[in-house]
C-alpha cells in the first residue's frame, strides 16, 4: 500500500476563539492510501491540547510509513485500528488520519458508502449544529444571524469569559427561534458552572457542554447532579475507557474522531457511552472534509451532532458530505466517505 502525506495550514474564515486562546490558522495533515489503483483520503486535525502538531503527526507517519507499504487488504482497518492503539498510543489525531483513509479505501473498493457499508441508516443522522466562537457581544450575534441565514437551526456557543452572559444574550437576542447549546471548554469550577446552568436553561439551552477542568470529575459530578439542565463531558471523556468513570456525571458525552484514536475506536466510544445510558455527541476539531467526511457517516449512531469544523475554515482542499440547512446529505455520496480533492477551475 502506497502511502502520501501533505501538509496544510488552512485560514479560518474568521479568527476563532474559545476559552483557551484563539486561532486564525488550523494545521491539517491529509493523507492518500492507495492500493491496487484505488485511493483512500483521509486527515489529520492536531490539536495541542491532546500532544499533537502537524510536525508530529508526519513524524510519526514517517516512522509508519515501512509498515503501511506491508500492507495489502484494504478491509483490515479495525486490525490497523488495534494495533495502532498499541503502537502509537499518543498519536489520536495520526491514528485517526490512517483509520479515516482505510475507511475510505476499503468502501471504495466496494463501490459502495462507508454508512452502507457498515449497515447503518443516512436518514438517522441528527442535522450538525454550528458553532459561534468567542467574539465581542455585537460580532457573535451577527455571526449567529449569518448561520441561521445559511439555514443552520442549531447552534453551538463558546463561553469561558468573563462577560459570558452579555454575549450570550446578545445571541439568544439575535435568533431567538434556533437551538443553543453552550460549550464553556474547561473554564469554570463547580459554583460558577452551577449558577450559569440555570440562567442557560432560562434561555432555552439544550446542554451544557465540559463546564470544569477535565480532570476534575467530582466537580463534573456535582454540576451534573445540581445543575438545572443536561451536562455533556468532551474533555474529561477522551476515549471508550473514559466512559465508565463519567457516567455517573453527565448525561452526554463527546465523542471525537482526534481524541479517540479514529473511527473504529469511535465506535467503541458510542457503544460504551449508549451501555452506560449516556446519549452521545459527535463533534470534531478544526479539520479539513478529509476527516470530517468519514466522521459524518457515524452520524446515525449519534444523538447529536456537531460536524462543522470544515465549515469554519477560509479554504479547504478537500470537499466532503454536503450539509444543507445543517442536514449531512450522505445519500449523496456515491462510494467511499465522499471526500474528494477540490477541482480548481
Amino acid at each position: 500500500m502506497k502511502l502520501s502525506v501533505t501538509r496544510h495550514d488552512l485560514p479560518t474564515a474568521n479568527p476563532f476563539s474559545i476559552a483557551r486562546g484563539t486561532t486564525t490558522t488550523a494545521g491539517i495533515v491529509t493523507i492518500e492510501l492507495t492500493h491496487d489503483g484505488t485511493t483512500g483520503i483521509g486527515g489529520a486535525g492536531p490539536s495541542a491540547y491532546y500532544g499533537e502538531t502537524v510536525d508530529s503527526v508526519v513524524d510519526v507517519l514517517a516512522d509508519l510509513r515501512s509498515a503501511i507499504h506491508g500492507w495489502d487488504d484494504p478491509h483490515a482497518g479495525q486490525h490497523v485500528a488495534r494495533t495502532l492503539a498499541d503502537e502509537v498510543s499518543d498519536a489520536p489525531a495520526t491514528r485517526a488520519a490512517v483509520s479515516t483513509a482505510l475507511a475510505d479505501l476499503a468502501a471504495r473498493d466496494l463501490g459502495v458508502p462507508l454508512y452502507r457499508q457498515w449497515g447503518l441508516d443516512p436518514d438517522a443522522a441528527p442535522r450538525t449544529s454550528y458553532t459561534v466562537g468567542i467574539a465581542e457581544p455585537e460580532r457573535m450575534a451577527e455571526n449567529a444571524r449569518q448561520a441561521v441565514e445559511e439555514g443552520f437551526d442549531i447552534l453551538k456557543v463558546k463561553a469561558g469569559t468573563d462577560d459570558d452572559r452579555t454575549r450570550l444574550r446578545a445571541v439568544r437576542d439575535a435568533v431567538p427561534d434556533v437551538t443553543l447549546r453552550v460549550d464553556a471548554n474547561c473554564a469554570w469550577d463547580a459554583d460558577e458552572a452551577i449558577e450559569q446552568t440555570q440562567w442557560l436553561a432560562d434561555r432555552g439551552v439544550e446542554f451544557l457542554e465540559q463546564p470544569v477542568p477535565a480532570d476534575d470529575i467530582e466537580a463534573l459530578r456535582r454540576v451534573h447532579e445540581d445543575a438545572s439542565l443536561p451536562i455533556c463531558a468532551d474533555e474529561s471523556c477522551v476515549t471508550a475507557a473514559d466512559v465508565a468513570r463519567v457516567a455517573d456525571a453527565c448525561g452526554v458525552v463527546t465523542v471525537k474522531l482526534m481524541k479517540c484514536g479514529g473511527l473504529w475506536p469511535a465506535i467503541e466510544q458510542i457503544h460504551a457511552a449508549h451501555a452506560h445510558g449516556l446519549d452521545v455527541l459527535l463533534g470534531c476539531m478544526l479539520e479539513s472534509n478529509a476527516s470530517i467526511a468519514p466522521a459524518c457517516h457515524l452520524a446515525p449512531l449519534a444523538d447529536y451532532v456537531d460536524l462543522d469544523g470544515a465549515l469554519l475554515l477560509a479554504t479547504d482542499p478537500y470537499e466532503g458530505v454536503a450539509m444543507p440547512d445543517g442536514r449531512l446529505a450522505l445519500s449523496d455520496v456515491r462510494a467511499g466517505t465522499g471526500v474528494r480533492p477540490v477541482r480548481n477551475g
